[in-house]
């Protein structure tokens, strides 16, 4: 161990009045009772500075860390004061007569004026040893494009002067300022460095070294490098994950520069621009990767920097300690969006301050208990919802778990509003979001603004409730095109079965231990009632999943500062979830690769392509379509202009009768062979073919005995009353109660063929009692239920639209069972005024919905 770099932290303090909790001028009464170089006044006279020792392991800096803090808070509590370890500190007045005593801050407040006023913000400085000062400057060099990450991990600061800024870091906008801050200089050479230093001082620009503020720097006398872009950090774990990033990026550098590879070539503005929209999103948004550039999520980008650095992470025993404390900070998100979630409760900017005292010392803040609802906003006037509404009381009143989303959105106005949108809908436009109905041009994803909070409650009945209907319908599929014993005992008629117009001889083909529904898109609604139930199956090529994911980082990248209370569940993780769930049917997972398992689609001309590519890109498969593969006797292959690679499974994305009708790369037929290769057992087909047996409207009907009959169970969850016109009872009551009730074909999709009766006119009614009358095995009918109502931002206010829910499953082959997993990532459905059907092909869009922890 003793040729590990030494490491060591900087740590910036805000003192706080305990009874006011704003910050506090009171630095020297504490370091009066401070002994010792550990302890140092800063530029304001309400922030203090600590400094570890060097240190050779992120254990022993943990200790230093958590010692010095406890330390200063020992101090501090007596004499009626908290620490505080953010970027900011929410309540702070400025002050030209804070400014700690010397001569230099004194020469510093005369020159930079305001900037230096302003100057109420703390970072965390790590310092690394280097072998020389050669290598420190080559280093600042290298490790710069990385800096973004960790700034976004360190995001402390959203609040500045008792109001959110709508960024992560607002220090770093406050640390922008001063003219010497941002990315380092293009130089190569210590020598080059301090020419550099000589000519900003010669310019008088600055003063002395110590003010070059860049964002990494070498030492100006000692062979260590300086990272000085991060916020302080209220939890100790992110100041040591930070620290070991640090110091790996350091070693790899070094390594670099001895090899004498040349360095990166990252342009100045880019630098810029990556650290800027780490400031503004934290872990919350989307953050800027600098090869291509691209916007990508945290969790990749967190991710692959501690994949690509597990190697010099090994050699400094760091390696599991920083794997776990990043998958921990990915899954809890920046200290900016906990403060947010604090504030969200009451509305108190107390309380966030409160927490952060906590935080600092290491112990859990106790919150409060009951989140208190905002006064009606501006934007609800007029807001007159007419079934039960999720996120507003018959009263008008905000219901308290949307409080914090109304307190923003209240802040920004219509106005503001109105901007965010048109943000979003460049950001779709950059990324290619778009969806098609029909033979008509690609337009984008009709996404609102405004998310859908289902609790934590509600999530954890709905999840149940859907996997044991996952389950159940499975063991129909297989039964159905098997032995029958449903059929044979009386349970489902056969003439349901039989009639199914999803059926298909195709379904009998799969093997046996074949798992038919590997993905399953379930739509819920909500009655006036506050009651869930099941509306529809959706088992052939359900689509959703794509959007749901890519709304959550739409929304965020427009409107990062919006942050729920309670927190959400992530859904970055749900690619790897499904992938999974493909692999599971592969004979043998451990042995499959990556490039076994791919997206069939049928390609740019699919309405759901954008989902096809952003699915398979996120979980790291290609995307084919029948022209790209090839069936032999040894196998499925794709074929490209890299050779053929095998597939073990295909994630099928494109109708039925689509893939009968494909040709394939020899430019012959090849639906049937793919067909045949499945019921080999050479290839699986996830979905399988012939799943439309168990989700046509009719059947959907018998799902609740379903799970009677092959579970043991009753369900959790409830269908809507459904009707069979085809029984000559239940179509004569249909008949006579058309105008009360919701007419559906059976083989009816996307919101066609519905009339809903109380809102269909004389003629419509008439016609859709001749269509049951002429074919009643083609119709059934359902009670009408009143959907809940979401606000919806309409241009330039909020109005209630109905909406629904649609939930996907994933079933995995575990051994000789199935396992059912609920994914997180929902996607809410909206209809257009007036109606209550949400289906885009009618007009409808889509929320970003929030499942809460």
């Amino acid at each position: 161990m003793s040729d590990l770099p030494q490491i060591g932290v900087e740590e910036e303090f805000h003192v706080v009045d305990l009874e006011t909790r704003r910050a506090a001028p009171e630095v020297d009464a504490l370091l009066g009772k401070l002994a010792g170089d550990e302890f140092a006044p800063e530029l304001q006279r309400s922030l203090v500075e600590t400094n570890t020792p060097p240190c050779r392991t992120l254990d022993e800096l943990r200790e230093h860390v958590q010692r010095l803090r406890g330390t200063l808070e020992k101090v501090a509590h007596p004499l009626g004061l908290g620490v505080v370890a953010s970027g900011t500190v929410p309540l702070v007045e400025l002050s030209g007569t804070d400014i700690s005593a010397g001569a230099r801050y004194e020469r510093m407040q005369h020159e930079y004026q305001m900037l230096v006023r302003e100057q109420h913000i703390c970072g965390a400085q790590v310092h690394v040893d280097v072998p020389d000062r050669d290598t420190a400057v080559q280093v600042v060099r290298r490790v710069a494009p990385h800096l973004p990450v960790l700034l976004a991990i360190s995001a402390s600061s959203p609040y500045w002067r008792g109001e959110d800024t709508g960024y992560a870091s607002y220090r770093s906008m406050v640390w922008s300022r001063w003219p010497t801050a941002g990315p380092p200089g293009d130089v190569e050479t210590a020598d080059d460095y301090d020419r550099m230093v000589e000519d900003l001082i010669a310019s008088g620009t600055i003063s002395d070294p110590g003010m070059v503020y860049f964002d990494i720097r070498p030492s100006a006398h000692l062979p260590t490098v300086e990272l000085r872009v991060c916020d302080a950090c209220p939890d100790v774990d992110d100041v040591v994950l930070i620290a070991g990033l640090f110091r790996a990026l350091v070693a790899r550098a070094s390594e670099e520069a001895r090899a004498g590879l040349p360095l990166p070539a990252a342009r100045h503005e880019l630098l810029r621009s990556a650290n800027w929209r780490a400031a503004r999103s934290g872990l919350e948004g989307d953050l800027v990767e600098l090869v291509g550039p691209a916007l990508v999520s945290p969790a990749l980008l967190v991710g692959q920097l501690v994949d690509s650095l597990r190697g010099h992470l090994e050699a400094a025993g760091d390696w599991e300690q920083v794997l776990e404390l990043s998958r921990q900070t990915l899954a809890r998100g920046s200290a900016a969006a906990r403060q947010r979630r604090a504030f969200g409760s009451r509305g108190e900017l107390v309380d966030v301050v409160d927490g952060l005292v906590e935080t600092t010392q290491g112990r859990t803040p106790t919150g409060v208990a009951v989140p208190v609802a905002p006064p009606p906003p501006a934007l609800l006037g007029g807001y007159r919802p007419s079934a039960f509404d999720e996120a507003v009381s018959e009263r008008g009143q905000v219901l308290p778990h949307y409080g914090f989303m109304f307190r923003v959105l209240d802040r920004l106005g219509p106005r503001g509003m109105t901007a965010a949108e048109s943000a979003l809908r460049t950001e779709q436009r950059a990324r290619g979001v778009t969806f098609r109905v029909g033979d008509e041009p690609d337009r984008l994803f009709p996404l609102d603004l405004v998310p859908r909070i289902v609790t934590a409650e509600d999530w954890s009945v709905l999840s149940a409730g859907l996997a044991q209907r996952v389950r159940a319908l499975e063991r129909f599929v297989r039964d159905v095109y098997g032995p029958r014993e449903i059929v044979a005992d009386g349970v489902v008629p056969a003439r349901v079965v039989d009639g199914a117009p999803g059926r298909s001889r195709t379904g009998a083909l799969m093997p046996a231990d074949a798992v038919r529904i590997s993905v399953a898109g379930i739509d819920l609604v909500r009655d006036r009632a506050d009651r869930w139930f099941v509306l529809e199956d959706n088992l052939r090529v359900p689509s959703g999943i794509g959007f749901s994911i890519i709304s959550r980082r739409l929304v965020r990248s427009v409107l990062p500062d919006l942050e729920p209370p309670a927190g959400v569940v992530g859904v970055d993780d749900v690619p790897r979830m499904l992938k999974a769930a493909l692999l599971s049917a592969v004979a043998d997972p451990v042995a499959a690769g990556a490039d076994e398992v791919a997206l069939l689609s049928s390609g740019p001309v699919d309405p759901a392509w954008f989902e096809h590519t952003l699915l398979a890109d996120r979980m790291g498969v290609p995307v084919v379509t029948p022209r790209d593969l090839q069936v032999t006797r040894e196998g499925v292959f794709a074929v490209g202009p890299g050779g053929r690679r095998r597939l073990s499974a295909l994630y099928r994305r494109l109708d039925e009768q689509d893939l009968l009708d494909a040709t394939g790369a020899d430019e012959r037929p090849i639906g049937r062979a793919l067909l045949r290769a499945a019921a080999s057992g050479t290839v699986r087909l996830c979905n399988a073919p012939g799943n439309g047996v168990a989700d046509d409207k009719l059947v959907y009907a018998y799902v609740p005995a379903m799970i009677d009959y092959y579970l043991g169970e009753t369900p959790l969850l409830d269908n809507v009353p459904t009707y069979s016109c085809a029984d000559p009872r239940q179509r004569a009551e249909v008949l006579d109660r058309l105008g009360e009730l919701v007419v559906k074909p059976v083989d009816g999709y996307g919101g066609q063929g519905i009339v809903i009766g109380p809102d269909a006119t004389r003629a419509e009614l008439a016609d859709a009692a001749a269509a049951i009358r002429a074919r009643p095995d083609g119709w059934v009918a359902q009670e009408l239920v009143q959907l809940s109502t979401h606000p919806t931002f309409t241009g330039s206010a909020l109005q209630p639209r109905a909406v629904d829910l649609r939930v996907f499953a994933f079933q995995s082959r575990v051994g000789d069972r199935t396992r059912v997993d609920v994914a997180p990532a929902a996607l809410s459905r909206v209809a257009p005024a007036g109606s209550l059907v949400v289906n885009s092909s009618r007009g409808g869009g889509a929320k970003d919905t929030w499942v809460l922890r």
